[in-house]
């Protein structure tokens, strides 16, 4: 059940669900079925938490966030509005994981210092892929399902594979970029918006 003392109007949390009482949840957002939302949590409007999903403390969420079934969203990450976590997606928060000091004592929270993953403006993490603490996911980037993320992804970048390698360009819409009538000109086929490619990354074309 939901640690909640009164859920507001504008916020639905499914009756399985567990979400701490000082998390902080914007209007119309909505936590489904066995999803756990940890102490701490800041999570923007209208967004969709799924079942099964985890939130952990502290973690800060834009508007308009997704987060699918059974993904793991461990703190202290940051997405930004409009982020979408596919399912069985992890993002993780520790540089060296053990379970244990070397001395066989049980590893504590103040034995080891927590990173985040940070996710730009609008970007898609495909299913079941893995992002590595400290990354930065650029902004409208889209990271391949089943991915492991090491480095970082700039912006409107689509990166695939393990490690996760750079593959091509993404627009605004989702779709992928299509060469333009220039050199380092890339057009999106949805919205004609263009972007100019120089050093390796992408920039939108000012009109």
């Amino acid at each position: 059940m939901t640690s909640w003392p009164a859920v507001p109007d504008h916020v639905r949390i499914a009756d399985s669900a567990d979400v701490a009482a000082d998390a902080l949840l914007g209007e119309g957002t909505s936590v489904w079925h066995l999803a756990q939302v940890r102490e701490g949590a800041r999570l923007g409007r209208d967004c969709i938490i799924g079942r099964g999903a985890y939130v952990g403390s502290g973690v800060v969420m834009g508007d308009s966030c997704k987060v699918q079934n059974y993904a793991l969203v461990y703190e202290p990450a940051h997405l930004a509005d409009g982020v979408f976590i596919g399912p069985a997606v992890v993002l993780t928060n520790d540089h060296y994981p053990r379970a244990i000091n070397p001395d066989g004592t049980r590893k504590a929270a103040s034995d080891w210092q927590p990173v985040g993953v940070t996710i730009d403006r609008g970007a898609s993490i495909g299913a079941s892929s893995t992002c590595v603490a400290p990354v930065r996911i650029g902004k409208w980037a889209l990271v391949g399902s089943g991915s492991v993320v090491i480095r970082d992804v700039p912006d409107f970048a689509v990166v695939v594979g393990t490690p996760a390698r750079r593959v091509g360009w993404v627009g605004k819409a989702g779709q992928p970029l299509v060469a333009g009538d220039g050199a380092g000109v890339w057009v999106c086929p949805v919205t004609g918006e263009r972007y100019i490619e120089a050093d390796g990354l992408l920039t939108e074309e000012v009109p």
